[in-house]
This record gives C-alpha cells, structure tokens and sequence, in this order.
C-alpha cells in the first residue's frame, strides 16, 4: 500500500487508504461501526447518523464516519496521525440520541414481524441504545405500498434510510422508488402504486434494516432459528450465484444470497430467490411404466426391468441420449459411460442446439465466458450479440450496468432485439447483415468486449453466425496478451459442465435436431432424456422414451417410462458457471418420496443391463469425472485466460439467414421445470406480463 497513511483507532496505529471512509478506516483497525444508511454496494447517503465517531482536532461534535475520507482527516499541529475514537462518552450519547429518534415512531412489532431475529434495528437497539424512551407522543402511521407479488411492506416500520431507492436506481436500474414529502410526512413510496418492473426486486429485502420491505411468499412462514440453513449454488441461469437455502425438514422455505465478490456479489435474482414454492409442487416421487397408454405407478425393481428389456432388445445404433439444462455433472458423466459401454453413438446436451463444443472451438475456451464476470467492468467497448442480458442473466446485466456508471468512456452496443436493458446502448441493427456494422464499433478500443447470446448462434445457421463473429472479433483484437473478451452467454446452468464431458455425438452419431428427426423417421428407437423438458416432447413420441427428472413437466408426459431424480437441492453435485468455474452444490434434504439421485439411478441401470459402472460411490464417480474433464476438480476456479484461443477455429462457414436475433427468453419467470411449477413464479408472470402490456398500449 504505497500511498497509505496512517491513522489512530482508539489510540492504536494503522494504515489505511485514503480514499477509504472513515467508517472503512475503523472496521480495517478491528472496530464495529453501527449503520444503517451505509452499504458498500451502495452510494453514501449519510442520512441515518448512526455511524458517529468522535475526531481528534475536528469539530466538537461527532462525525458521520460514512460521509468523511481518511485523505480530508488533518494531521496534529507536530504531524501526528489523524485519531479517531469509536468508544467515547461523546460517541456513545450520540448514538443513543439517534437511536431514540429513530424508534420515536417505529412501532416496535418484533413478536409479529418477519425481520425478527435478523433485524438491524433490533440488533443495534440492543447494542448501542438506551433503556427506554422519553417520547410518549402517539406515534405516526403510514400507508403500506403497492411492490408486487414479492415484496410485502409495512412501511410505518420504515427509517428512511433510503437503501431500496439507491439500490433500484444504481443496480437493478428502475426508478420506480422515491422519497416524497419532507420532515415528519417523508415516505418512501413506488410513485405510481405499480410493481416494481426488475428482476432483482427480492435484494430490496436484503437491504432493508428493518422490516418495512420483507419477502411476501415467506411471510408468517418461519423464524430463522427453527431453519437448517445450507450453502449451495443456483441453477435458475449459468452465473452460478452462491446461495443458501433455509429448510425446515424436507420443504424448502427460503432461498437466501450469499457473497462471492466475483460471481454474483451479494445480489441474486428474484427467479433464483422465490422459486422455492416449486421445488414442492408437482413433484415426481415414485417411477411410472406407461400401460396402455397412461402412466401408472411402478416399483423402481419393474421401472428398471422394463427399461433393460427394452435397451437390451434394441440395436446401439437405434439408442440416443440427451441431456436437459438442471443436471449435475455427475449424472451427465454416468450417462456418458452408460452409452459408451451400450455402444450407443446419439447423444447431446445441447437441447437450443447452439453449435458449441470442444470440436466446434478447439479450445475449452471456444464456449466460455472468458472475460470472466467481475472482468466486465475491464472493457472499454461491449458489443451485444442476440442477447437480452436482462432476462438471461440479469446479474451480468447488473455488471454492465455498473460499468457504465462508473466509466463515461464505457461504449456499449447491440445486434439483436431491441429492449430495456437499463443502460444505454447503440443499436446497430436487428441480425447478421449488422455484423459488420459490430466490427466497425470495436475498432480501436483497448479491451474490446463481445458477449454473443444463443439469440444469435441457437438456430439453423448457427454456427455459421459464430464464424461470422469470430471473424470479427479476431480484426477487432478481442483475444490479445493479457485479455480475451470473446464471452458465449449461455443459459443453461448444467451446458458447460457437460461440453466439458464431451456429451456429444460419437462418430456418426446425431445431434438433438438429429435425434428428433430419427425418432420421426424411425431410425431411433429409445431416448434417454435427464431432464430435457425445454423442446417440443412431442416429437419424441415415434419412440420409447425414458425420462429422468424431478418435475412432472414437459418431458414426463411424453415418457413410457418416468424414474423421479433429484432437483438441485436434494443432491451434491458440481456445476460449471458460465466462465467455466466448478461449484458444488450441497443437499438442503433428502428427496421426496422414492425419488433417488441422478447419477445412483443411471448406476443402478448399468448394474441391471449387465453393464456396471466402475465407481460404486459419488468419490469414485467424480474422480472418473475429474479425469475426464479436469477443469471441473478445481472448484471455484475462475477464468485464467492463459490458455490461448485460435478464432479461426471457431463456427463453420456456411450461408447465414436474414432473420433477425431474438432471445430465446419470452417470459423470464418461466424457464425451467421448477420455475413452471412455482405458484409466485405465475404470480410474476402475470404482474409482469400486463405491466409490458400496458407499457406497450
């Protein structure tokens, strides 16, 4: 730290940054500041006052620590560092001051509010106020706020501290919040009565201290002391976001953000918060045999013994094998060795049909989000292509926000539909005949970012597309020493980890559009389907078809025969982000019903075809694993960019259509089994849904 300066914590030295705030300076020498108005996400607002420190040679009264830096700090009349004091008599009858005004009109509900027990006010209260009040004035009462169908408020409990306002303008982008009125009447409010229109409203929650904003589907539900609380990772999308879910025996209650600076800060999306609801509903909890053309219950014993009969009757080459956007990699690696050792040459993970893979780039990097996530707000230039990154990954979208505030010189472009993205954006045209317009953008810049959606590559012409982008990004310089910004955007939490384990056709083996077309003219027989539901099942009907899932979605009703898997949740398993980081998630509770892992099911299935797997443990299979696809043993390594990528090899060319970009995401609220059996998901969908609709008229 070269440029540090030292300071004085209640008589101890340190050294600090001077662009640090004076409530910063205090926390790096070990002292606890109490706040309200402060987050360090956030702006400084400096409107609670409950960070008070006394300064040695200042005025002769206490300083709000969070609007002051170490650099306007004066040395002592002989050069002394600057002191501060956190513990003095001064500070403390400060505080206690402020604390008293704020609960002049808060109505002291703990017992009946859903914040109890994890309450900033509760906590500091206790902490650093006094015994009791002086005021016995009738307290003042405010009108709850209309929020939507995720935030519930009791806005009498609010302390104007103004958090949700700064965090809905500066992350999540909306100005749906303000301050009206002034002194005794100011109240926070949503202006027009509507929903808050972001994808990222639940973290309002998070930083509210108090509990005037709290979530509306766990209200009344639980405390925090009667939940077992477990740190895992989402699959709502491919950012891989650190959770941790709350459950209380085998239901699942809340769904909560954890902090990992580099991957999803401490933010998470409103689909990744409240799709708890669903992990419930519409469950597959015992294997289904379909008789006479309906399903009908079945024992896991006659569910495996109609399967084996069927794949030990049916030629290799008429076995295909897909894989759906939820799976752990362990199940896909189970998949992959069971079809290798069938001798079956169909199989593919990647259900949108995107043309990536090791044989499409060359390079692991050919399919990554190399970048990385916190390198976003590295580029000079980002260019957009077939992307709404507000619904496909709303917390990168919060990244390019943020960088777009914090550099004017930021230039952000895009090809595809046009839509909020809550920054500004050149838009250069709707399809591939403005790629070169794209080129043009990125000439010039230092670290030229291009972030390609499967908008642009999941389609017929898809990898001529991505030829056609890689091209251009080569004569832009976005893969040079030291940075590559050629980033894929994808959606799906389980595609990398999965192109990774090569899940893709054998020699002369088909794709997913080929699979389906086999099973159309007949050349097909039996699919193996963990979880594909996002595709039209239908086609798949000419064949028999096991499905393996966890919901009763799209793929179960067009299954012969149905064994009930695990959802995310209720299994360890590894996940490769979008950047190609591995992360672990951890079993919140054990399945329902007779619902079994996924990689135990396909295990169990081997040892019945004849045909047993070498690993008879999950150490074992992911050591298997580990040596197929190394990069996913390093848990919670994030893009390195060292190893080189070739653009030439990137794509195929081939003719490109005039059709437009268009995000494969209609609706953000329902994308996946889970989100479709979620009740507060519909409720979304439907608030969102006629919010467009009346934006639109």
């Amino acid at each position: 730290m070269t440029d540090a300066r030292k300071i004085k914590v209640n008589g101890r030295e340190v050294e600090v940054a001077p662009n640090l705030t004076l409530l910063q300076a205090c926390e790096a020498a070990g002292e606890e500041i109490p706040r309200f108005c402060y987050h360090e996400r956030l702006s400084v607002a400096g409107n609670c006052r409950m960070c008070l420190i006394e300064v040695k040679g200042g005025p002769p009264k206490p300083v709000a620590s969070c609007a002051q830096n170490v650099r306007d700090l004066r040395s002592g009349p002989n050069g002394e560092p600057p002191e501060l004091f956190t513990n003095t008599p001064m500070v403390k009858k400060a505080r206690e001051g402020v604390m008293e005004f704020l609960l002049i009109n808060h109505p002291l509900d703990c017992p009946i509010c859903d914040q109890g027990g994890e309450c900033d006010l509760q906590d500091q209260a206790m902490a650093y106020g006094r015994d009791g009040s002086r005021y016995e004035e009738n307290k003042r009462a405010v009108e709850e706020k209309h929020m939507g169908p995720l935030i519930k408020t009791i806005m009498t409990r609010c302390i104007q501290c103004t958090r949700c306002i700064r965090f809905a303008t500066e992350i999540a982008g909306v100005d749906d919040l303000g301050l009206v009125n002034r002194g005794e009447n100011a109240e926070i409010t949503t202006y027009l009565e509507k929903a808050i229109e972001s994808e990222l409203t639940g973290n309002l929650i998070d930083v509210c201290p108090v509990g005037a904003l709290t979530s509306r589907p766990y209200a009344f539900n639980a405390r925090p002391w009667e939940l077992s609380k477990t740190e895992t990772v989402d699959v709502m999308d491919a950012v891989g976001s650190n959770i941790r879910v709350d459950a209380r025996g085998r239901e699942v209650m809340r769904i909560l953000p954890r902090l990992h600076a580099d991957v999803n800060e401490e933010w998470i999306s409103d689909k990744t918060r409240f799709i708890w609801d669903g992990l419930k509903r519409q469950r597959l909890d015992k294997p289904y045999v379909r008789e006479n053309g309906k399903l009908r219950p079945a024992s896991w014993d006659e569910a495996f013994s109609v399967v084996a009969a069927k794949l030990t009757s049916t030629a290799p080459a008429r076995v295909a094998a897909i894989v759906g956007d939820l799976v752990p990699a362990e199940a896909i690696k189970a998949l992959k060795d069971l079809t290798d050792a069938l001798g079956a040459p169909h199989r593919d993970c990647r259900q949108d049909g995107a043309p990536l893979g090791a044989r499409n780039g060359g390079a692991r990097e050919g399919y990554l989000f190399n970048s990385g996530i916190a390198g976003i707000g590295r580029a000079d230039r980002i260019l957009l292509i077939g992307t709404n990154p507000r619904w496909e990954a709303p917390l990168v979208n919060a990244r390019i926000r943020r960088a777009w505030l914090a550099d004017l010189n930021l230039k952000i472009a895009l090809i595809g539909e046009q839509c909020d993205l809550t920054f500004a954006y050149d838009h250069l045209g709707a399809g591939a005949e403005s790629l070169a317009k794209g080129g043009d953008f990125l000439k010039g810049a230092e670290r030229p970012m291009v972030i390609i959606g499967m908008g642009a590559i999941a389609r017929a012409d898809g990898a001529a597309i991505l030829a056609d982008i890689a091209s251009l990004a080569a004569a832009a310089g976005v893969v040079k020493d030291g940075w590559n910004g050629f980033n894929i955007l994808h959606m799906a939490a389980s595609r990398v980890a999965a192109l990774d384990l090569d899940f893709l056709p054998k020699e002369g083996g088909r794709d997913f559009a080929g699979i389906l077309k086999g099973v159309e003219e007949k050349a097909i027989d039996v699919v193996y389907n963990i979880g594909c539901d996002e595709f039209d099942a239908s086609r798949l009907n000419g064949a028999f078809v096991v499905y393996q899932g966890h919901h009763g979605d799209i793929g179960a009703r067009h299954a012969d025969v149905i064994f009930p898997g695990a959802s995310y949740v209720e299994q360890s398993g590894v996940y490769a982000n979008m950047e190609g980081r591995a992360q672990m998630t951890n079993r919140a509770h054990f399945p329902f019903g007779e619902a079994r892992e996924d990689w135990a099911i396909i295990r169990a299935l081997s040892d019945r075809l004849g045909k047993a797997l070498p690993y008879d443990d999950l150490f074992a299979l992911r050591q298997a694993m580990i040596a197929d696809a190394p990069a996913l043993g390093r848990i919670d390594e994030g893009p390195t960019g060292a190893a080189p990528l070739d653009l030439s090899k990137i794509g195929a060319k081939g003719a490109v259509s005039a059709e437009p970009f268009r995000s494969p995401i209609r609706d953000f609220y329902m994308t996946n089994p889970i989100a479709r059996a979620s009740k507060t998901m519909a409720e979304c969908s439907a608030a969102m849904t006629g919010a467009v609709r009346m934006a639109a008229e």
